[in-house]
């Protein structure tokens, strides 16, 4: 059995371009209880919380819960559930698995292949990362489950991941002349950029393209809070910063806070901005919350060159 390809072809809800990761989360979660004990039988009642933290902080903005998971990921093969009364799930409700005691781990068949090949968990891991979540969570995704990976090894990953086009990165720094489209950071050494890095709006693990128009040139900051949704843009290519994020130091206040409002610097004329479908996508999909109100602040020139932009309101649209 190739348990990369069923790790690729997860059975996931989805319309109109929604996230969808609550598998794919539960996985790795089980896959890092694996790691840690050999066995990882997970009763539900005992990591609900855990679970939820996990679809709360990676998972879409919509609240949701993670019996839905629990109960149904047994239907993609990876997975087995048990109750009190025996094998197989009760269903996806909460107090029905609560009530009996339901517990889950890895398929049988999976857990013996992990045995046999230990590299066979990271190569999993992987591709479920690469899958569903963007570069710039990775390592914080990881931390959050307690999974320890080593590097990927790419010789098996290559036919079950979608390649990216290299060229997109050289693409958007030039769009946006080399500085951070939403604080116009710009540092360099010696001739090389650093700390400035390609961001995909949509991103690129559900299917954002590897164009200009999906692109923003960022600063590694300024790109963690775009992908965990305390940035996003919003109508009039004005940077929308979430009511949820907290800041109480000068520094968040001036890096983060007071972006509210302000128009994106950049692409340079002649390229096409953020088309509006992404915007949309990312302001429904990762961006967290209401925007906080902004100042119309003046600059000299934004998104749209030289054009005039209409004076924002206290409540900023989001589309």
């Amino acid at each position: 059995m190739d348990w990369l390809e069923r790790t690729t072809t997860l059975r996931q809800w989805t319309k109109g371009g929604a996230r969808a990761p609550h598998k794919p989360l539960l996985f790795l979660y089980a896959l890092s209880r694996f790691q840690q004990d050999g066995d990882g039988e997970l009763l539900y009642s005992a990591v609900e919380e855990d679970l939820k933290r996990l679809l709360a902080e990676y998972g879409p903005p919509n609240k949701t819960t993670p019996a839905y998971p629990f109960h149904h990921l047994v239907s993609d093969g990876v997975w087995e559930v048990r109750t009190n009364r025996g094998p197989g799930s009760p269903g996806s409700a909460v107090r029905e698995l609560r009530a009996a005691g339901a517990s889950g781990r890895l398929a049988p068949e999976l857990r013996a292949a992990l045995r046999r090949e230990p590299s066979l968990l990271g190569r999993m891991a992987h591709v479920l990362l690469d899958l569903h979540f963007p570069p710039s969570l990775h390592g914080e995704l990881c931390e959050a489950i307690g999974l320890e990976l080593e590097p990927a090894e790419s010789g098996r990953l290559s036919s079950v991941r979608r390649q990216r086009d290299r060229r997109m990165r050289e693409q958007v720094l030039t769009a946006y002349e080399y500085q951070c489209a939403f604080c116009g950071y710009d540092g360099r050494i010696g001739a090389v950029p650093v700390g400035l890095e390609a961001a995909h709006v949509r991103w690129w693990a559900l299917g954002g393209p590897d164009d200009v128009d999906n692109g923003l040139c960022l600063c590694s900051l300024h790109h963690k809070l775009f992908d965990r949704g305390v940035l996003g843009i919003g109508d009039g290519h004005r940077i929308l910063v979430s009511q949820h994020f907290v800041g109480r130091s000068p520094v968040a206040r001036e890096h983060v806070i007071a972006l509210a409002g302000r128009p994106l610097i950049g692409p340079q004329p002649g390229v096409h901005p953020v088309a509006t479908h992404h915007r949309s996508w990312h302001t429904s999909q990762v961006f967290r919350g209401t925007p906080r109100p902004g100042a119309d602040l003046p600059r000299a020139r934004s998104q749209e060159g030289s054009h005039a932009r209409p004076r924002l309101s206290p409540r900023t649209p989001t589309g």
